[in-house]
């Protein structure tokens, strides 16, 4: 069985501010971390390896100093880590993105072929969740998002059964192997490493591929040629000039503070008495 976890660096959210001049996120003295949503799957991937056996190599695209990112997670169990880095992927959009992390899998398969991608279900930069479908969708991969539990694997028929999150309940889904999955955030706990793996994490070279080396023959499907997104602006939301108000009754009572409360606003807003009344009528 051998698991490929998409991983990304990203700027500590709880830490970025906006530049009040020119909108633009500032990211100068912020520190990166792994993408939170990241470690859910690769966890996950780690237990299929504790009950399956097999390989879990961490792949990530970004700068040189992504490589700390990747032997974090070495240091947490996986095998093997590659990073994709070159100048042409600067300015990459999710479509450039998925592009190249796609032909950097097909490059993987020739040597070991692929039963599972595992990716988080977004990143905390971007929060736009396309890049996971869009690397199966390249690779022509079945696709499983926001992925809750993995119910059963089984690598000699192919197989496997997911619980996956849906508006209004769980969706239990069977699929064939290989296949992609996006995992939930709350899904697992990470693990601690333990001195052997902390060790081997620093010792273990990290493969680091340019562009030919993962095999993209156009540089202009990647970087910001490959890219037909444009962000326009980036702003922080106003901050309400208006406080919550607090509503108190003398006792408390749910039912007066119901009452009370619908008094309220029927008097801030006299329309919706009138609407109300020709929905019911």
């Amino acid at each position: 069985m051998h698991s490929v976890v998409c991983i990304k660096q990203v700027p500590d959210s709880a830490q970025i501010r906006v530049h009040p001049v020119t909108n633009t996120i500032m990211r100068q003295g912020v520190p990166a971390i792994v993408n939170p949503y990241d470690l859910f799957a690769l966890e996950e991937a780690l237990r299929l390896k504790d009950q399956l056996g097999g390989t879990v190599t961490v792949l990530s695209m970004g700068p040189p100093m992504a490589e700390a990112a990747l032997r974090k997670c070495l240091a947490f169990g996986a095998d093997d880590a590659i990073l994709v880095s070159d100048r042409a992927f600067a300015g990459s959009d999710t479509l450039a993105t998925s592009f190249a992390l796609a032909a950097t899998i097909r490059k993987i398969q020739e040597n070991m072929p692929v039963d599972l991608i595992f990716t988080g279900k977004q990143t905390i930069d971007g929060d736009t969740a396309q890049v996971g479908p869009g690397i199966a969708k390249r690779l022509d991969f079945q696709l499983l998002t926001y992925v809750s539990k993995i119910v059963a694997v089984s690598p000699a028929e192919k197989r496997i059964t997911v619980e996956r999150r849906a508006e209004g309940g769980v969706q239990v889904l069977e699929t064939r192997l290989p296949c992609l999955i996006t995992m939930l955030e709350g899904t697992n706990e990470m693990r601690f490493g333990d001195m052997a793996d902390l060790f081997r994490a620093a010792r273990t070279p990290v493969k680091v591929w340019d562009r030919e080396a993962a095999g993209i023959d156009d540089p202009g499907s990647v970087g910001l040629k490959g890219s037909p997104t444009v962000v326009s602006k980036v702003f922080a939301p106003k901050p309400r000039a208006k406080r919550a108000e607090i509503v108190e009754t003398a006792d408390n009572d749910p039912v007066g503070l119901a009452v009370t409360l619908l008094a309220k606003v029927f008097t801030q807003h006299p329309k919706l008495d009138r609407e109300l009344t020709k929905t019911v009528g």
